[in-house]
Parts: C-alpha cells; structure tokens; sequence
C-alpha cells in the first residue's frame, strides 16, 4: 500500500499534514498502526505544551506493545484529538482522517522540508522489512 501523496512522513512512522491555517496535524502511519496491532489507549499531550522535532509527546499502546510518538517538527501543540479517549480504535481503522493524534502550531515551518515524502517514506519502510 503506497503512502497518501500529500502528507510528509519521519523514520518513526508519523505523518504530518499541513493545514490552510498553517498549524501541522500529526498522526502515526497505516504502516505502524499495523505493526502495533489493535490500539487500545492513546496517551495525549496538553494543548499548550510546546515540542521540539523528534521530542516525545505522547504513547500508543496496542495489544502488542507500546510505542512512543515523536513530533516531526517544532511548535506548540494547539489540538489534541479527545476522540481517542473513548475511541482509540480510530487510530486503526482510519489513521490519516479520524485517527490524528495531535495538531501544532510551528515554531519553524522549515523544519517540514527535512521529512520524507511518500515515495522515500514507503522505500524507507520496504528497506526495513
């Protein structure tokens, strides 16, 4: 399955979309919420609380495992999806519409230029196996 055009990806399996409004939305890849298997809680960060690239923000846990999420880029974080609270399952069934994790608000818009597109995203993602 290739990964949708229009969003950027980072080599710890989470997609960024820029918005109209320019504040970035973040979520975890098709291919990682595989991997982890079924979610059953997503811890969230609080609106408010500012992230630097790469900085952890928050956890997925799965029957499987739990993961730690990292921001793909700098800024302060200006939404929390609060359906994930009662609904974590959304992360699986639609992970780049209902299943978004968190939006921010950058700090750097430049820092959008170091993450992957989709073609170098699912080569990173063949090469891993």
């Amino acid at each position: 399955m290739s990964s949708p055009s229009e969003l950027r990806y980072t080599r710890d399996h989470e997609w960024a979309r820029t918005e109209a409004n320019g504040e970035l939305t973040i979520g975890i890849t098709n291919h990682a919420q595989d991997a982890l298997g079924d979610v059953v809680y997503v811890e969230l960060p609080e609106v408010g609380e500012s992230v630097a690239a790469g900085d952890k923000f928050g956890v997925v846990e799965s029957v499987k495992t739990v993961s730690d999420l990292y921001s793909p880029c700098s800024g302060e974080i200006t939404a929390v999806n609060d359906g994930l609270e009662d609904a974590p399952e959304r992360v699986n069934e639609d992970p780049y519409g209902e299943g978004w994790i968190i939006r921010i608000s950058l700090t750097n818009s430049d820092e959008t230029n170091a993450l992957l597109d989709a073609a170098a995203y699912d080569a990173f993602v063949a090469e891993e196996g």
